[in-house]
């Protein structure tokens, strides 16, 4: 029975149908990015300065401008930072309403120093110079106050953590388009309640709910797209879905310049969300996921419906479907399966390192650009433009020169690019933002690149397992991010992008101990990942068998037969394959048992999805064993969230070499 990339490829695997429904998730991707970096402009944190109501009486009774006001009143102005501590915090501890207190440098008479005069903390509030508003102007989320705007932006990322993995486990159990509608609505309602929030305590509440749902909607919407085209086209349609999140950061400029209040702001960018309520029209669920769950029919269903949409004839012999793969035996992966094996523990904790700084890099540099001084609309118009060479470069070099190298120039040269920025003078504005671009091209590019090459790493049965894991540091990334930017900015401007410069560089040096997969077959098991690196001549001496080794997996190919059945000896060469999991990156390759010759290999033992650890034969520095300590903590702890998500199945694919493994298995069994 025919696969749904077999009739794809009949009834088109990019045509009108999938342009369309293309268009319309674009559309929804564009609109998660007020709440992934809204944050510039929402809590947007001018210039401020303690309001007293005696200086102002005094003010107005004196006549002075504001320049004077602020050069009689206001303590640190002298300094070399005229926007210090002192000035936006403190006041002089004076009482304004005195007789004695003159209009002209009224504090002379008090002290012949300023400075001995006593300060003490704003008592009435402050002043904001801005002709708009934000959270933080209208809450007064500064000096003692300042962790809450930290807090507002970790709260979404804590709900980006949870609602990915929980929702994504929904999504594979009650399917795309029920999530996707559910997802939208949570996150319009919650955006509108958020813009009318009376306090801090209930819009962060409302918040919360945004990242929960949002992110996950937006996955859903990735995975929708890329389970509708055929296998060639998954990759470009994967990277442009993503550019549509970079249009819009230009639309999310050009809005948050015409409405500079941030409540009308909010509901400019919420309430477009209610229009995606449409798509219960408008998309129809998955036929994978449906295969998936023996509705054949409905399935079969929708992809006539695509057929006639396309215009295309539906064959006749395509009138039954079968999922995309053969049920084989099931390996039940555990978290601790990312960690074992020397190789595979190496790329999980390189990869978790890489996902953890494109996440730091990508939201510290926007967050950043709203606290350097400029025109934050205008650099924020002009990093977001920097995305779009991002895309092109990674699809034109990607399959020319491979992954390993592009990931780690962009990562270097993202921290080349912040550790540039901190030397260049104020007065060189124009090169300032070449620098920060270049910056900001260099670590899309990077988060691009570790979203492909991470799935590419891991063997199939923990594969999907592997991308959940890793990628959960991104979200942890963002959740440390608003207090690594904002409470450094406080002791040094510039102190932010050190610490970028260092991740960064650190990070593109890691790529390069990841081998490269451009070209080579997704890895189907344990061995197949371990041997990824290893040097072609010593490969063929290591896999050149002893007597001791020819006899044993002779035995085990024996067992292996008996345990197959009949039709291992009719087809000697076909291999069981492992069960897909999950998302549509994973790949539908067939798989061997992934620990017969490597137990020999590195004296293991232990099984798929046992807890015990590994007995390896090299001795253990210290280093490498605090290591472990703390991501198995990480993985255990994670555990609960993600275990549910462990033994779930989607149809998808990685790429062309699968596709013609698959079809070359489907003939020898033909």
């Amino acid at each position: 029975m025919p696969t749904v990339d077999d009739i794809l490829e009949h009834i088109g695997e990019f045509h009108l149908f999938q342009k369309q429904t293309f268009f319309l998730l674009a559309l929804l991707s564009g609109a998660f990015t007020p709440i992934y970096v809204g944050i510039v402009f929402l809590g947007f944190t001018p210039n401020h300065r303690c309001w007293s109501p005696g200086v102002a009486e005094l003010s107005r009774r004196c006549g002075w401008s504001l320049a004077e006001e602020m050069n009689y009143t206001v303590p640190g102005l002298g300094s070399a930072d005229e926007a210090s501590f002192l000035s936006q915090c403190m006041q002089y501890e004076v009482d304004w309403n005195q007789s004695t207190l003159g209009c002209v440098d009224p504090l002379s008479s008090l002290a012949a120093n300023r400075s001995h005069l006593s300060l003490s903390p704003c008592r009435h509030g402050w002043v904001y110079d801005t002709p708009g508003s934000s959270i933080v102007t209208e809450f007064n989320l500064v000096c003692a106050h300042s962790w809450m705007l930290d807090l507002f932006q970790s709260v979404v990322n804590v709900g980006f953590f949870i609602g990915a993995v929980g929702i994504g486990y929904l999504a594979d159990r009650f399917g795309r388009k029920f999530c996707l509608l559910v997802t939208i609505l949570i996150n319009a309602t919650s955006g509108v309640l958020m813009a009318v929030s009376p306090n801090y305590a209930w819009m962060l509440v409302f918040r919360f709910l945004q990242g929960l749902v949002s992110k996950a909607g937006w996955l859903i919407g990735y995975i929708l797209i890329t389970e509708f085209v055929g296998l060639g086209y998954r990759r470009t349609v994967g990277i442009c879905y993503q550019v549509a999140f970079t249009v819009g950061l230009l639309i999310l400029a050009g809005v948050a310049y015409a409405l500079p209040h941030w409540r009308w702001l909010q509901f400019a960018v919420t309430l477009p969300n209610f229009c995606f309520l449409l798509y219960f029209w408008c998309i129809p669920e998955s036929p994978r996921w449906l295969i998936s769950q023996n509705k054949n029919a409905k399935a079969m269903k929708i992809i006539k419906h695509i057929a006639k949409k396309n215009g295309k004839p539906m064959p006749v012999s395509f009138q039954s479907l079968r999922a995309d793969e053969d049920a084989g035996e099931k390996l039940n992966p555990s978290f601790l399966d990312l960690v074992r094996t020397p190789q595979i523990r190496k790329h999980t904790l390189i990869l978790m390192y890489n996902w953890f700084t494109s996440s730091v890099l990508y939201q510290g540099l926007i967050m950043h650009m709203g606290l350097a001084g400029g025109n934050i609309y205008l650099d924020f118009f002009y990093s977001a433009l920097v995305e779009f060479p991002a895309a092109f470069l990674i699809i034109l070099t990607i399959d020319r020169v491979g992954r390993r190298y592009p990931w780690a120039a962009s990562n270097m040269v993202a921290g080349a690019a912040c550790l540039a920025s901190v030397f260049i003078p104020d007065d060189l504005q124009w090169l300032k933002i070449t620098i920060a671009c270049m910056g900001r091209m260099g670590i899309t590019m990077a988060y691009e690149m570790v979203c492909l090459v991470n799935a590419e790493l891991y063997p199939t049965y923990i594969r999907n397992l592997g991308v959940l894991v890793c990628s959960s540091m991104c979200d942890i990334g963002g959740i440390i991010t608003p207090f690594l930017v904002y409470r450094l900015t406080d002791i040094w401007l510039e102190f932010p992008l050190v610490v970028f410069a260092v991740v960064g560089l650190v990070a593109g040096g890691l790529v390069l101990l990841l081998p490269e997969t451009k070209g080579k077959a997704l890895p189907e098991t344990i061995e197949d990942a371990e041997n990824m690196q290893r040097p072609r001549k010593k490969e063929r001496e290591e896999n050149l068998p002893t007597r001791q080794e020819s006899r044993s997996s002779a035995k085990l190919k024996r067992k292996s037969v008996v345990s197959a059945g009949p039709e291992a000896e009719l087809f000697p060469h076909h291999k069981p394959t492992p069960p897909n999991y999950t998302y549509p990156w994973t790949s539908p390759a067939g798989s061997r048992s992934p620990h017969s010759s490597l137990r020999s290999r590195f004296r293991l033992s232990y099984q798929p999805g046992s807890s015990t650890s590994p007995s390896l034969s090299s001795p253990r520095k210290m280093a490498i064993a605090l290591l472990n300590l703390f991501f198995h903590l990480y993985i255990s702890l994670s555990g609960f969230f993600l275990h549910m998500t462990s033994n779930q199945n989607t149809q998808g694919s990685c790429g062309s070499e699968q596709a013609n493994i698959k079809k070359k298995k489907r003939s020898e069994k033909q």
